[in-house]
């Protein structure tokens, strides 16, 4: 009997430590009910649509059927891109619709979203929490950060308060507010997993990784701290299913709000730019190059006339620092020099020969005005370049047309096909290319997800890179 009143002791003492301990978890958990109810009025839904004209292929088409390509081929030396459309068959349009989020950082209208949630829109409209459809106007879109800014007209709407992206830290809790699917103002959390993260198509941002769950639809809206600040614009997610998989991206405020207020100011975003091609450090280069560590960005090449060439920059140089910064990896330069306005001098720590020297170099501006098309953005947004047309003197006895690409955006089409700052463009599949406008418009042609050849110049050798754009 007393072995048994032990026992029971006993269960009733682990029973009671076992509600004291998920009592006491209970408490260390975040409550976010406070946040979304401060917070969720400032959120707002946006949904987009746009008119394409689709027109069905008769080379890839035929009673329904894929042709042959034995039978494509014919075709095409019968016809070539003359042949007549089989009847009704001319073509349509029809109107596509995306949707996302986006938050009010003003009381007079304007709101915070993604680049890409707007991209190509020729409606915007914004939904507010209390139920008011707005069209909204888009005030500027900068692609390389993935922020727009749009303006509805209303007065004295909510806002949310900004926090301070440089104060996060790993582990500590966060919250998003956005649409999911269309489902307005769901509420997610998790944790900060990983700062400074850069992404293969997206150096200028270094992206903070969460586990929070985001869903196509999120994109544009914000991340909150706990005390209800937003840190963050939630923009991308790694998915091999096209849903949440436990991988999270969100731009920090901080660099969100200085592209906007370019987009507000001036329309556009001005950036810093160097003219170097650059590769990691690996390890046995760095062995080569007589460093501790693999570390700095490995200066591969450079375009003749640019700012890194002009003030003493060399092949062969590791930028290691720029204005006291450490370049701790290669992807971690373009944000650095991007940051910086164009005209301003910068001091590049570099290894040369062994030794360390510092050089100070006038950044240049991004050559956005001698991208392809002169103002039409197709060829950079596509291929992620920048090119201008063959000045005097650049001519080689063995091209006489082409155009000289100025810069590479590191991780994009160009890059991955093996295209350089310094190449001249000459051909793209069976088309010369001889001007920057003309470029742009058969980039703008260019079919998706099928490789095109490109004749490329480069150090007094053609060679053909296989070009390749994939769906967005």
């Amino acid at each position: 009997m007393i072995r048994m009143s032990r026992y029971l002791a006993l269960c009733m003492l682990l029973g009671l430590t076992l509600v004291v301990s998920q009592s006491a978890m209970a408490q260390k958990l975040p409550d976010f009910t406070q946040l979304v109810e401060k917070a969720a009025p400032a959120v707002v839904n946006i949904s987009t649509s746009r008119e394409i004209q689709s027109r069905s292929n008769p080379f890839n088409q035929f009673g329904g059927q894929e042709l042959p390509e034995f039978f494509e081929h014919f075709l095409r030396k019968r016809f070539g891109e003359q042949m007549p459309m089989p009847p009704g068959n001319q073509g349509r349009s029809e109107n596509r619709h995306s949707l996302g989020s986006g938050f009010i950082i003003s009381q007079d209208g304007y709101i915070m979203t993604n680049a890409h949630v707007v991209k190509g829109a020729d409606e915007i409209l914004v939904r507010l929490n209390d139920g008011r459809e707005l069209k909204a106007e888009l005030v500027g879109a900068d692609a390389k950060t993935d922020v727009a800014v749009l303006k509805v007209d209303a007065k004295g709407l909510p806002t949310l308060e900004l926090g301070d992206s440089e104060d996060l830290e790993v582990g500590q809790w966060v919250a998003a507010i956005g649409s999911p699917f269309g489902l307005d103002h769901s509420v997610t959390a998790g944790i900060i997993s990983a700062m400074d993260r850069t992404l293969p198509q997206d150096v200028y941002v270094p992206f903070i990784q969460t586990d929070v769950a985001i869903n196509p639809g999120n994109s544009g809206g914000p991340l909150f701290n706990l005390e209800g600040e937003v840190i963050g614009i939630n923009s991308q997610i790694f998915t091999r299913s096209g849903g949440y998989m436990g991988l999270s991206f969100a731009i920090p405020i901080d660099v969100a709000m200085d592209v906007a207020k370019q987009l507000r100011d001036d329309g556009s975003v001005s950036r810093g730019w160097l003219g170097v091609m650059i590769q990691p450090v690996s390890r046995d280069l760095a062995d080569s190059f007589g460093m501790d560590s693999p570390k700095g960005a490995l200066v591969a090449d450079l375009d003749p006339e640019g700012p890194a060439a002009r003030d003493g920059l060399k092949a062969g140089d590791v930028i290691l620092e720029v204005d006291g910064q450490a370049v701790d990896k290669s992807s971690t330069l373009p944000r650095l020099i991007g940051s910086v306005s164009p005209g301003d001098d910068v001091e590049l720590s570099v290894l040369r020969n062994g030794e360390r020297q510092t050089i100070t170099v006038t950044v240049g501006e991004w050559p956005e005005s001698q991208q392809a098309g002169g103002g039409d953005d197709t060829a950079p947004a596509r291929l992620g370049i920048a090119v201008q047309p063959l000045q005097q003197g650049q001519h080689d006895e063995a091209v006489d047309n082409g155009v000289r690409v100025v810069n590479v955006e590191p991780g994009s089409v160009a890059a991955e096909a093996g295209i350089r700052a310094g190449d001249i463009l000459v051909s793209i599949g069976e088309h010369s290319v001889e001007s920057p406008q003309q470029l742009g418009e058969l980039i703008g042609k260019l079919p998706e997800d099928r490789s095109v050849p490109v004749r490329v110049y480069r150090n007094g050798h053609s060679y053909y890179v296989a070009l390749r754009l994939t769906q967005e």
